[in-house]
């Protein structure tokens, strides 16, 4: 396919890549609304509370822990090759998670899923980079990172949809049609683009990569599940994993033939960009994920009409990710990407104007202002980082981009969850103490196990629930209080580290990491 062919099909190009990704995104989020329905005998597969954990789980561990290598693949061997693979491996792998008869198929299912989903992500991010020329470059990745936001939010509506009208498998279902479409567009618009010299092989790399990022992935899911951070079982893989990586980055900053070259931390444009994301979804991604139960759990409102609540986070970021290009070419990216995390810092501190009672529609101003916050982080820190490495690298680049933001997600979600049920476990003591050992340990372990304790005993319950929401309520303002301070510390490594309006407008940036027009690779299709 030449140039100017590419060139023309660009927008369209763009929208495929989008659809590709949304369908990795949606998913997760649409499995969140399911877990009830699959946890039951009759209409699910009666699957445990820690079988449930595990069908996340199982997706996460591998997608984090693959992301790197399938970017790095991507550039060797061809993104769309890798990016049509990866689709096809996520369409068999939902339809192997729609039609489980067992919680263990699921959780295997699922895990394959995350292999299809590692292959696509990066591959998305890269091609744009390939088909848009600089000055376009940054309002492509604006609508591509709107996209998942988007998947975040229009998610758990899909989800109660589905449910309301089809069997728990409709979630996994949904992606069949929606991949078979994209598998042929892809294959129609997309121009093949690799690395042109890729050089040798660095197989101990990737495989570091893939050893370390496996076991800092477990011991935080770990963690994050028991609470219990001090335990042989989360720290081993944590310190393990943690050393491992040290290992990657001493073992590639020596290669003359690196994976992904390291030095290129030095360049504040990629250092400080990857610490605003990783933070920015570490603060954000767990008080969020959270405020799903506060509405089901805490005010009663269906999956439907819970998800319908986070619309307003929706269209903020339909609103502003695709306007970041032009805030940052007025601003700069630093002033844009700060600001960005300041209204994420707010919207952290307006949980604390959230109880049991409050209107819904302080929530919706919540999800509008944190979804606007992050519409101008992640566009902006994600285009620098691209931009501070050759095209050529752009799926390794890409990979980092997307790790460093699944990571901070499932290290957001552990953390904050475990302050969570630390405060909500302790403002409820006195109440568990007086049930029996059985109803003891449910109640204690979420507010959704305290309203089915609640329930099963009756009026004997009655006075549970309104204990249980207060602590649930304490422990998600603690939480978010902690992410606010997380959020404004990554306003402040921006506004210290990532470069000013200059250095963002191409002036002292080095020719052979600029991504000029030169350095494209529209290869043959």
């Amino acid at each position: 396919m030449d140039p100017q062919s590419v060139h023309r099909r660009r927008w369209y190009i763009l929208a495929v890549l989008t659809v590709s990704l949304l369908v990795v995104v949606l998913d997760n989020t649409i499995l969140n609304v399911a877990l009830k329905t699959i946890a039951d005998p009759e209409e699910g597969l009666g699957a445990t509370q820690s079988q449930l954990e595990w069908a996340i789980n199982s997706y996460t561990l591998v997608f984090a822990g693959l992301l790197f290598t399938f970017g790095v693949l991507g550039d060797r061997a061809g993104r769309k090759r890798v990016l049509i693979g990866g689709m096809v491996i996520f369409g068999i792998a939902s339809l192997l998670s729609a039609y489980a008869q067992t919680p263990d198929q699921l959780v295997w299912a699922r895990a394959l899923m995350g292999l299809g989903g590692a292959a696509v992500m990066p591959q998305t991010l890269s091609i744009i980079t390939n088909v848009f020329e600089p000055q376009e470059r940054a309002r492509a990745i604006g609508i591509w990172a709107g996209a998942v936001g988007l998947g975040v939010a229009i998610g758990p509506v899909t989800g109660g949809l589905l449910l309301a009208h089809f069997w728990w498998g409709s979630v996994f279902f949904v992606n069949v049609p929606v991949i078979i479409a994209g598998i042929a567009l892809i294959a129609l618009l997309v121009p093949e683009s690799r690395n042109p010299l890729p050089g040798r092989l660095d197989p101990v790399g990737v495989l570091l990569s893939i050893v370390g990022l496996v076991a800092l992935s477990y011991g935080i899911i770990h963690g994050g599940d028991t609470g219990e951070w001090l335990t042989p079982g989360a720290l081993a893989p944590i310190i393990g994993g943690a050393a491992v990586l040290g290992l990657f980055a001493w073992h590639e900053a020596r290669s003359d033939h690196p994976a992904f070259d390291v030095r290129l931390f030095r360049d504040p444009r990629l250092s400080a960009a990857v610490a605003s994301i990783a933070l920015c979804f570490f603060a954000a991604a767990g008080v969020f994920f959270f405020a799903n139960f506060y509405l089901q759990s805490v005010r009663g409102l269906t999956p439907l009409q819970s998800g319908l609540m986070v619309l307003p986070f929706a269209a903020a970021q339909l609103m502003f990710s695709p306007r970041s290009a032009a805030m940052v070419r007025r601003f700069g990216a630093k002033a844009v990407c700060t600001v960005g995390l300041l209204l994420v810092t707010a919207a952290l501190v307006g949980y604390q104007f959230v109880d049991e009672h409050s209107p819904l529609w302080v929530v919706g101003v919540v999800f509008f202002l944190q979804g606007a916050g992050m519409a101008n982080v992640m566009p902006p820190a994600t285009e620098s980082v691209m931009s501070a490495l050759p095209r050529e690298k752009a799926g390794a680049g890409s990979a980092l981009n997307n790790t460093a933001r699944q990571v901070a997600v499932a290290l957001g979600v552990a953390v904050l969850g475990s302050v969570v049920a630390s405060v909500y476990r302790g403002d409820l003591a006195d109440r568990l103490a007086a049930l029996p050992a059985g109803a003891r340990e449910a109640a204690g372990q979420s507010i959704e196990g305290a309203h089915a304790v609640a329930a099963r005993l009756g009026p004997a319950g009655e006075g549970l629930i309104d204990p249980a929401n207060a602590a649930f309520m304490h422990g998600m303002h603690t939480a978010s209080i902690a992410a606010a301070a997380v959020a404004f510390l990554a306003s402040m490594v921006v506004l210290r580290w990532m470069p000013g309006r200059a250095q963002d407008a191409g002036e002292a940036v080095p020719a052979e990491t600029s991504g000029t027009p030169g350095r494209r690779e529209t290869a043959k299709v």
